[in-house]
């Protein structure tokens, strides 16, 4: 559990990597990051930290930072409800990311967090001003390299609380003291 000065902490780490990116946020949206351990209580490790601008039935748009060498675990999208899963793009802009989908293995130029819990290892780097789409129902997990990352997402219509996870242990919604 993320205590408040730990998110006081991450938070202005955050808002240096948005500045860095040169991504403008109004005070309400910097008010309003998201920044969650997912439960695993290493925020350092894992993690991940969002801004939402905008999620409708339709789409959805979001900014997300990740400090040096942070995960977001393995996950997917699933259809749900008679509704595609999410389709995702993400567009890298400050750092460098290293996605993870399903596919052949190729050579990996960083580790997971642990063997366990990451089963896809098809590497796709991406650097400031390169994207990727990643389709529905596909598993992915994505790490920052050493100087951490921001990426914007665009997608179909998001909805966390269906994500499913590899790591049993991962609650998608924050907990703080």
């Amino acid at each position: 559990m993320l205590s408040k000065e730990k998110l006081e902490m991450v938070k202005k780490r955050v808002l240096d990597l948005f500045e860095k990116a040169c991504i403008i946020l109004t005070d309400e949206e910097k008010e309003n990051i998201e920044i969650t351990d997912l439960g695993l209580d290493d925020i350092e490790k894992i993690g991940i930290q969002i801004v939402t601008y905008i999620n409708t039935d339709r789409y959805c748009a979001k900014e997300i930072a990740l400090l040096p060498n942070q995960t977001c675990p393995e996950h997917k999208h699933p259809d749900r409800n008679g509704q595609v899963g999410k389709e995702e793009t993400f567009r890298c802009r400050y750092g460098r990311v290293y996605l993870f989908i399903e596919g052949e293995k190729n050579e990996r130029h960083v580790d997971p967090p642990d063997e366990e819990h990451f089963t896809v290892f098809h590497e796709i780097i991406l650097n400031p001003g390169e994207q990727y789409t990643i389709p529905p129902n596909t598993l992915h997990w994505f790490k920052a390299g050493n100087e951490g990352a921001v990426i914007s997402e665009f997608s179909s219509h998001s909805d966390d609380a269906s994500d499913i996870f590899t790591d049993p242990r991962v609650k998608r919604i924050p907990e703080m003291e």
